[in-house]
């Protein structure tokens, strides 16, 4: 063969490859910074007589397009981008899209229970989308909410996490966990710490309503809604499996954290499996250097040789004992038989080990500590979740009807035995939750779409109290913390009508008549109570309403403006717990409740300057009448009973009050460029309660706090600094029943319990290595402070090193 035969020849076979690589290239789809696949793309040209799909992995050939043809890539998230095929093969055949400032978090399910644009509810709602919760890296679900910056986080050990929002907080709250309720007959008016079963390494995405939803979501949704939405099985939709997972691992060194986690989905044409396991093991908590003297632990008490002794801690900054261990499983199937129809099924579990209940143990009782050992037995939530969801067209009820039906199991235990005492308090809870809801949405014309469904909840309550001697191992029978056998039913209906008569102007009004019945026999409780009646019965009915509108003269500025009733039934909580409130104190039935009631107000202004500085303001108010409130109590005219041991004043949770609670919060973000800007979040929060007359603040009601966040990222690598600050409570600020508990609290200069003001600079890092590679690195308390957030019993984090290395397959 000649020299110019070869060189012909190698130019064809060169010319070949480069045609096939150009012609007959496959192009990836993926999103800047994160290097995530972006499936649902549409892909055209210039006349749009070619159109393509990305699928699931943000793949599509490009063969149908010409090599000097413009190809147009577009999804309603993310920047328009136009590219040539030639242009593309420079890149690596990849393509990058940025995400749209305006329309990040714009598509909300929580306000209806269907899909809308967030421009379009009268409501504030904030949300949590999976990328920020891989930047946040949360440790638990309560410190992923904290990172929203509208809501407050209480904790009474570390496996804690009370939500506050607005003012309100535990059973005026409502947490719901894909669509299905969360609360229980026995959620409490005392800090709760529910939310932590929630994995946040399974959460897809996550809406907090701020303000009332008893509409949709009937009772308990006074202050706030908080909708956790786990991440869905992803189908094939072609006959090649479509594989795809996750693993991370991360240590923290503030409490010597160690978290492993892997979840992995497999998607045939029809059918979709996701397995999702996490697991974390927690040292005792570390507090900061710099701050108040008296969070410090000084001592503690240990068991030796069978007796119990006062140990001085050789670290008085180790808050010893907090440490525990926790588990979450999460097993779902997704079968889509056709466009129109699915099938979803879930399971879901969570358990802990052990874990003391610090703000107990550093409790004295002269000069020695009070209690040997007071501990939370593990908190286990299990729920199977089934859920049919079909579109229609020509239906005259419904263009989208979804069913859901579930079954929840709640358990938790309490063990507390006083220093050198042989007796130990064993109190033990379980309730199971059926629930059944049917929500339908129709268009009743191009402007005007309907929401309306029914709702179905049945609760059991399981409780067992004993003594235990731990010398003798001899059990004795003791009153139990709630009525065994209880049970509270809720049955409703709701309709919510949306009319949108032009882009501008969108109007949303909805009613919801709720009834809800709880029964609880008191006969063997009343062995050790003697109360006046053996047996309650509470039935109420609800009927409550919201009517709100969202109105945008242009597209810089947008008003919201709402008004909505709210109320909580009384639960099995209310009418019938008995424990010990506080230190000489004991809670018993009451069985003369009524329902709760809130009426409230929101006005809320948005700001657009070009999505280059984005100012979002809103204020509220909200009346609570009838309240549901501790107050003092007689049994048979006696104002103190024996309890656990202890003389004790008598209380109950009473119609006893009236609140008003206000605020104003305060959002702002400034994108200086594509890849600097500023988002800041500040909220200030008052209100106050009727007692007797007096009026007094309320017990939830956080102090001012918020956080400012300058982020900077390019195609692999983000920065975070952020400062959160929280003002100060003076002593005349806090709630009797918090002023009460002086031992979680700083001493002002008087020697009276306040809440200090604090703030912690911090630094987040997230680096891409490629698209399956990532490591988080976060330092945060850089300068050490030691604070305790208001209502808190136990010390924040110390300086806080936290790495994070994540594998996506």
């Amino acid at each position: 063969m000649s020299l110019q035969l070869k060189r012909n020849f190698a130019y064809s076979i060169f010319l070949v490859l480069f045609l096939q690589s150009v012609f007959g290239q496959t192009v990836t789809v993926l999103e800047e910074g994160s290097l995530a696949p972006i499936p649902g793309v549409a892909l055209y040209n210039l006349k749009k007589t070619k159109t393509l799909v990305t699928d699931l992995k943000g793949e599509a050939s490009l063969a149908i397009f010409n090599d000097d043809e413009i190809i147009f890539f577009q999804d309603f998230l993310y920047e328009k981008q136009q590219l040539t095929k030639a242009e593309i093969a420079k890149n690596n055949n990849t393509v990058h899209l940025t995400l749209k400032v305006e329309d990040l978090k714009q598509i909300v399910i929580s306000a209806s229970k269907f899909e809308q644009n967030k421009r379009d509810i009268p409501q504030t709602i904030v949300s949590l989308n999976a990328k920020d919760i891989v930047l946040a890296n949360p440790q638990t679900s309560a410190d992923l909410l904290e990172n929203t910056g509208n809501i407050y986080i209480q904790k009474s050990q570390m496996g804690g996490g009370s939500p506050m929002i607005r003012g309100f907080s535990t059973n005026r709250l409502l947490i719901t966990v894909d669509g299905v309720r969360m609360n229980n007959a026995i959620f409490r008016g005392g800090n709760l710490q529910n939310v932590i079963s929630i994995d946040p390494f399974a959460i897809r995405n996550t809406e907090v309503t701020l303000g009332a939803g008893s509409v949709v979501y009937g009772s308990d949704a006074i202050g706030g809604v908080m909708s956790f939405y786990t991440k869905k099985p992803q189908l094939s939709y072609k006959d090649e499996l479509f594989l795809a997972g996750n693993a991370l691992a991360r240590y923290s060194t503030a409490n010597k954290e160690k978290t492993g986690h892997f979840d992995v989905n497999l998607g045939y044409k029809k059918w979709a499996f996701l397995t999702s396991v996490s697991y974390t093991n927690f040292d005792d908590l570390r507090m900061g250097s710099h701050g108040p003297t008296d969070y410090i632990r000084p001592e503690y008490v240990a068991s030796a040789n069978g007796e119990d002794i006062i140990v001085a801690n050789s670290n008085p900054l180790v808050q010893i004992p907090t440490g525990y261990d926790q588990i979450n499983l999460m097993q779902k199937a997704r079968y889509e038989p056709s466009d129109n129809l699915n099938f979803d099924f879930g399971l879901y579990y969570s358990t802990t080990s052990d874990y003391s209940r610090y703000d107990r143990l550093i409790r004295y009782r002269g000069d020695y500590l009070r209690s040997a050992e007071w501990n939370y037995g593990p908190q286990q939530w299990f729920m199977g979740n089934f859920q049919l969801t079909k579109l229609s067209s020509n239906s005259n009820l419904y263009d989208k009807i979804q069913t859901t039906l579930a079954y929840q199991n709640f358990k938790e235990s309490r063990e507390d035995r006083d220093y050198q005492s042989a007796i130990r308090e064993v109190r033990s809870e379980s309730v199971a939750a059926m629930s059944f809801n049917l929500d339908l949405e129709k268009d009743l014309s191009e402007t005007t779409s309907i929401f309306y469904g029914l709702e179905y909840l049945h609760n059991i309550v399981g409780s067992e109290g004993h003594e235990e001697h731990i010398e003798t191992q001899v059990n004795a029978p003791n009153v139990t913390r709630y009525p065994d056998g209880a049970t509270w039913q809720s049955v409703a209906a709701y309709a919510s009508l949306k009319h949108k008569p032009n882009s501008k102007f969108v109007f949303q009004t909805g009613l919801r008549f709720n009834q809800v019945i709880a029964k609880a026999d008191f006969t063997a409780n009343n062995e050790f109570l003697n109360l006046p009646f053996n047996d309650v019965e509470i039935n109420t009915g609800a009927l409550t309403g919201t009517a709100g509108i969202t109105w945008s003269p242009s597209d810089m500025i947008q008003w919201k403006l709402n008004a909505s009733t709210a109320f909580r039934a009384p639960n099995i909580d209310d009418i019938g717990k008995v424990f010990d409130s506080e230190p000489g104190a004991v809670v018993v039935p009451n069985k003369d409740l009524k329902a709760e009631y809130a009426y409230g107000g929101e006005l809320g202004l948005k700001l657009n300057f070009d999505d280059k500085v984005v100012l979002d303001l809103a204020s509220y108010y909200t009346f609570l009448d009838n309240a549901l409130i501790r107050r003092a109590y007689t049994i048979n005219g006696a104002t103190e009973i024996i309890y656990d041991g202890e003389l004790s004043d008598v209380q109950a949770i009473q119609n006893a009050s009236k609140a008003w609670i206000y605020g104003f919060e305060a959002g702002l973000e400034v994108n200086f460029t594509n890849q600097l800007k500023l988002s800041s979040q500040y909220n200030v929060i008052g209100g106050t309660e009727d007692n007797n007359g007096l009026e007094e603040p309320v017990r939830h009601v956080a102090p001012n706090f918020g956080r400012t966040h300058l982020i900077w990222k390019n195609n692999k690598l983000q920065l975070n600094a952020f400062v959160v600050y929280n003002n100060e409570l003076s002593f005349n600020q806090l709630a009797p029943s918090e002023s009460a508990k002086d031992y979680i609290y700083a001493l002002d200069s008087d020697g009276n319990p306040y809440a200090p003001s604090w703030y912690t600079l911090n630094l987040r890092t997230q680096y891409q290595y490629n698209a399956n590679l990532s490591l988080t690195a976060s330092l945060e308390n850089i300068t050490d402070q030691r604070y305790q957030p208001y209502s808190s019993g136990i010390a924040a984090a110390g300086r806080n090193l936290i790495l994070a290395l994540k594998y996506t397959l």
